[in-house]
């Protein structure tokens, strides 16, 4: 066979099924668009399942794809099996509901054999033992010998997920030769040898299975082809695995030369690593070209996990500093013509691998060390498992992923107590809903979710501020009544209303309703099903059921919100514009008062970046851009590149808010008629609030003003606390710092000199126990680098020496324990020492050999802890 690059495998496979008039689709994203089941694209035909299910129409009934895949199921065995790896590509042919197996399997063979030219003497087939069918298609038109058709039972070539659609398979095998077999004489594809390597899985799918195992034949079977290209490459390539592979070797090739170790030339640990990280940077790549970012949970958390595993390879093969970022750059290299957002994107996906790998950087050698501290300790006490509390300590407090840590752990002989890991992880966030809902309190929203209410109310509050409705239901708590009366607290709900209820972020309005003898305080709306509630305190007079009401809304508070929600509008255009089309709204909270706005980013944002962002915004509001609606159809708002929220559901008819020239998002909010009416903005905040999401707060018009005034009134109230006026206010703060520093400076100095006076009296009290002497002193008000100093000055000479020095200082302690060199060679060890004694008092550290910190909480335990030292030094 000619050998045949990857790039160009893929180019003439798509090729091919073009000349069959197959509609060519380029890869979808490897996150699910419309499949909140799948966590990340996991095959060729996972994008199309709703062509499939016959939820939506096709592009066309013939359709061919090349797939970008990722799977983690078995990423324990990547690296230590040359097979295995977490991103693949899978080439595909499909018919909804046009040709069926005929067609499938001929122009499957014709491929293989005509443009491939793969020799029809190394090439079997399985079958469904029950699918004559697709027998007879094999040996009667393809010609394929009959020894060489193999039949196989339900769980080889029967492809079915639970009830729906399914039907049997057929799969294409290559015979690798007798040397990769078992020497059986039914040695054949089935046979659990490496002989016989199936490459193309052709799927029919012509029965749907219901709920008592019923198979009803499907009026439009389907074809469903998959044929994975990393190892057809291998095929076509003569090589026995993928890192072997063109496009896989040049990877592998500069991993090499980063690390200036050649692949199967030194020990098998290292070419484990060299494999894990040629496979995780494609993975990796691949996911930030398509807007997965780093975090703790979900694809972010996969990604995260990915990322991580290679970095610490890396460090494995002994390679300095950060390396991944400048690998992407062969990956992004050689795939980059057929996955073109690569190369646009490859300056973001650099970003984000630098700074995702220098984050773990400064937490991975300390983590290292507290592991194998934990590892000594264990093995010491003859424990083969680390306790879970130690093993979510890693997690929690050395941003050590569970799986990185049972990898160590093995390494080490050992494993990881994962039960109790997840006990330590349920009680946290048990712990954070328990704090939660201490914050939130019981809220009437939380109470009308689960009312019994099935009428309808229609919101009428786009047009105006004012509207007449007629009370369709009224509740009292969680109670239905048909009337209210003066100082009743009730829910209100109208057939018609124009109170925008809270959702989407946006806050409720308020304001009141009336009769001619009624009067009612509208301070919240909610959502109840399909209808709308209005909270109503009744001012005077009473109300009943099917009364009929004036509902005038608070024109200011709503005028308030409109302004900060267009505002959001803005700013979510400002932060793609500035730090990328990566950047996707993760939620906000539009109120009278200002704006929050979370979104999805992987590092804290410059104070440049953000004066960017917030001049764009105020330019936006400058030009006085028209704000229009429009309701129109979800394919049309896609098509004009409305931005939606991803994950959210959305009906066939959304509602699109454009501001003319600058933003065009679907949303069911209240805006301003034009950008103009904001007023101007403002950034208050920004930071992060989870992994992978920021948060700004803002406000917009008169907040701005007030804002402007309570500055004004601080820098008044200041200026009249330092006794000078507010343009010299800075040079005043300035003078005073500097004095406040040198006096400061004198303190510690003074504070030195009382303790230096006093080192001869300490060394003459020190206590010798064991082969150690000892010295523990209490310092009041004094920090842990003055205690540094004062050990350095104690050590400078002695020997024998163990320093336990606790400084107490606003009812806290901190612990430091200190040992002379010469200790060091006998197994006196400060980290290990510390532990125990801090322990004493409440509190927990760590450190090196000869000199280690902790705090502790109570400093009346202080001379349990200093006895504690003593036990350790007498042990």
């Amino acid at each position: 066979m000619e050998k045949i690059g990857l790039n160009e495998l893929r180019e003439m496979f798509e090729n091919f099924y073009v000349s069959k008039d197959h509609y060519k689709r380029g890869s979808f994203s490897l996150i699910p668009e419309k499949d909140k089941s799948l966590l990340i694209i996991n095959s060729g035909m996972a994008p199309l399942k709703p062509y499939f299910a016959g939820l939506e129409t096709p592009p066309s009934k013939r359709m061919t794809t090349c797939q970008k895949c990722i799977r983690t199921g078995d990423i324990e065995n990547v690296g230590y099996t040359s097979r295995h790896g977490t991103f693949f590509e899978m080439l595909g042919s499909f018919s909804f509901g046009d040709y069926f197996k005929k067609e499938s399997l001929e122009w499957g063979w014709e491929f293989i054999t005509q443009v491939l030219h793969m020799p029809t003497d190394r090439l079997w087939a399985t079958v469904y033992e029950e699918d004559q069918e697709a027998y007879d298609i094999w040996k009667d038109l393809i010609k394929m010998p009959e020894d060489r058709i193999v039949r196989l039972g339900k769980d080889d070539n029967f492809w079915e997920i639970g009830t729906g659609p399914c039907g049997p398979c057929s799969e294409i095998y290559f015979d690798r030769g007798e040397k990769y077999g078992c020497h059986r004489e039914d040695c054949k594809p089935g046979c659990d040898c490496d002989r016989y390597v199936e490459f193309w899985n052709h799927v029919f799918t012509q029965f749907n299975r219901d709920d008592e195992g019923n198979y009803t034949p499907l009026a439009h079977p389907n074809i469903d082809t998959g044929m994975g290209l990393e190892r057809l490459a291998c095929i076509m390539q003569g090589v026995e695995s993928i890192f072997d592979v063109d496009t896989i070797r040049s990877i592998l090739n500069e991993v090499e030369a980063k690390s200036g170790v050649t692949y199967k030339e030194g020990a098998e640990k290292t070419d484990v690593s060299i494999r894990i990280i040629t496979d995780h940077i494609r993975s990796v790549t691949f996911m930030i070209g398509d807007g997965i970012i780093p975090s703790n949970e979900g694809r972010g958390y996969v990604l995260r996990r990915l990322l991580r595993r290679a970095a610490r390879h890396g460090k494995i093969l002994g390679i300095q500093g950060s390396f991944l970022a400048d690998l992407s750059r062969k990956v992004i290299e050689i795939s980059k013509k057929a996955y073109p957002n690569l190369e646009e994107k490859k300056d973001y996906i650099h970003k984000i691998l630098q700074v995702e790998e220098d984050k773990f950087a400064q937490t991975i050698d300390q983590g290292t060390q507290i592991i194998m501290e934990f590892v000594e300790e264990s093995k010491a006490a003859g424990i083969a498992k680390l306790d879970g509390e130690r093993v979510f300590k890693l997690y929690d407090t050395y941003g050590f992923p569970l799986e990185l840590t049972q990898e160590i752990l093995e390494e080490n002989g050992m494993t990881a107590d994962v039960d109790g890991f997840t006990r330590n992880m349920e009680h946290q966030k048990e712990m954070a809903r328990a704090a939660r809902k201490s914050d939130e309190g019981e809220g009437w929203a939380e109470d009308s979710s689960t009312l019994e209410f099935e009428g309808i109310s229609e919101f009428t509050g786009y047009e105006s501020y004012v509207g007449n409705g007629k009370v369709i239901g009224l509740f009292v708590g969680r109670e239905p009544v048909d009337h209210i009366g003066e100082g009743d607290t009730a829910l209100v709900i109208l057939d018609k209303t124009p109170f925008y209820p809270e959702g989407g972020g946006q806050s409720a309005d308020v304001g009141r309703l009336t009769t001619e003898s009624f009067e009612g305080e509208v301070s919240d709306v909610l959502k109840v099903h399909q209808a709308i509630a209005h909270k109503v305190k009744v001012i005077r007079g009473s109300l009943k059921l099917s009364d009929e009401v004036i509902g005038e809304v608070n024109r200011s508070n709503r005028n308030s919100t409109a302004r900060n929600h267009t505002a959001t509008h803005l700013l979510h255009k400002a932060l793609k514009e500035v730090l990328g089309d990566h950047v996707n709204q993760a939620g906000s909270s539009v109120t009278p008062g200002g704006l929050r706005f979370d979104f999805s980013h992987f590092e804290g944002i410059s104070k440049e970046d953000l004066k960017e962002i917030e001049d764009r915004v105020n330019q936006g509001i400058l030009e006085f851009a028209p704000v229009l609606t429009e309701i129109l159809s979800m394919d049309e708002a896609s098509k004009r590149g409305a931005t939606a929220l991803f994950g959210e559901k959305y009906g066939e008819k959304v509602r699109v808010v454009t501001v003319e020239g600058i933003s065009m998002e679907l949303c069911g909010g209240t805006h301003v008629a034009n950008s103009g009416q904001i007023g101007g903005f403002r950034i208050l905040s920004e930071a992060g609030v989870a992994a992978g999401v920021r948060r700004i707060e803002g406000i917009t018009g008169a907040g701005i003003l007030k804002r402007l005034q309570q500055q004004e009134n601080t820098l008044q109230a200041a200026s009249e606390i330092l006794k000078t006026n507010t343009s010299n206010l800075t040079q005043k703060a300035s003078a005073l710092s500097e004095e406040l520093r040198i006096l400061k400076k004198e303190v510690e100095e003074m504070k030195l000199q009382l303790a230096s006076s006093s080192m001869g009296d300490m060394i003459k009290e020190a206590r010798t126990i064991g082969n150690a002497r000892l010295i523990t002193r209490v310092f009041q008000d004094y920090d842990i680098n003055d205690l540094r100093s004062i050990s350095d000055q104690l050590k400078t000479g002695e020997k024998g020496l163990v320093l336990v020095f606790a400084a107490v200082s606003d009812g806290k302690v901190t612990f430091m324990v200190s040992v002379t060199d010469d200790l060091l060679e006998q197994g006196y060890h400060a980290g290990k020492m510390i532990k125990e004694i801090a322990a004493a008092a409440g509190g927990g550290g760590g450190g090196k050999a000869d000199m280690a910190q902790a705090g502790a909480k109570d400093p009346s335990k202080v001379e349990d802890a200093f006895r504690v030292a003593e036990e350790i030094l007498a042990r």
